[in-house]
């Protein structure tokens, strides 16, 4: 083919792709239907329903539990029980599709290494800790990021951080726990945190 046929097609096919994108028309590409913080099953899985009686959908999810210990004093300050957000869908997607969140509940995101990071409140419903923790399970930074206001989406509240892992909590889960910067995090089945 001509280069200058090449050149504006891929051009063309690139912006009809950011339109795309910027209105969401690749969400349901991008996304999974979402988080519902439900009991999850004897195996430590969560089928989506309360009961534990449905068959596993492909975007069910794993589940772990997290512990903040106070850094000083080895104190136990918090623990909540997570579901994994472990492929780039769940990731995407993270709370934003989840009506509320139990008190006792969160969401992890782990990456293979430590990395910067930026989460957003995107079509959240409600407001979240969002508590970024490094390979060695030290806490590098806590943002408490509050619903987004009536008529915003959330995708223009961004919250900055450096972590190989991502904790999502209720709004002041922190500050009701004492959790602070420089504690430690155990997160079961993760060796390096």
């Amino acid at each position: 083919m001509d280069r200058r046929v090449v050149v504006p097609l891929v051009l063309g096919l690139a912006a009809v792709g950011l339109v795309a994108l910027s209105v969401g028309a690749l969400d349901p590409l991008l996304t999974t239907e979402g988080y519902n913080p439900t009991t999850p099953t004897v195996d430590g899985t969560d089928d989506g329903t309360a009961d534990g009686t449905a068959t596993r959908t492909p975007f069910a999810y794993d589940h772990t539990t997290v512990t903040v210990v106070d850094a000083e004093t080895g104190e136990e300050l918090g623990t909540v029980e997570t579901a994994i957000a472990d492929t780039y869908r769940k990731k995407y997607t993270g709370l934003s599709k989840t009506e509320s969140l139990p008190a006792d509940r969160g969401m992890l995101f782990p990456y293979d290494s430590e990395g910067s990071h930026t989460y957003v409140m995107r079509e959240m419903d409600f407001g979240i800790d969002i508590v970024y923790i490094g390979a060695n399970g030290t806490i590098t930074k806590i943002h408490h990021a509050p619903e987004p206001p009536e008529g915003e989406d959330g995708e223009n509240y961004r919250y900055p951080g450096t972590g190989q892992y991502v904790l999502e909590v209720n709004y002041e889960w922190t500050t009701e726990h004492n959790v602070t910067e420089g504690d430690r995090v155990r997160i079961e089945g993760y060796t390096s945190a």
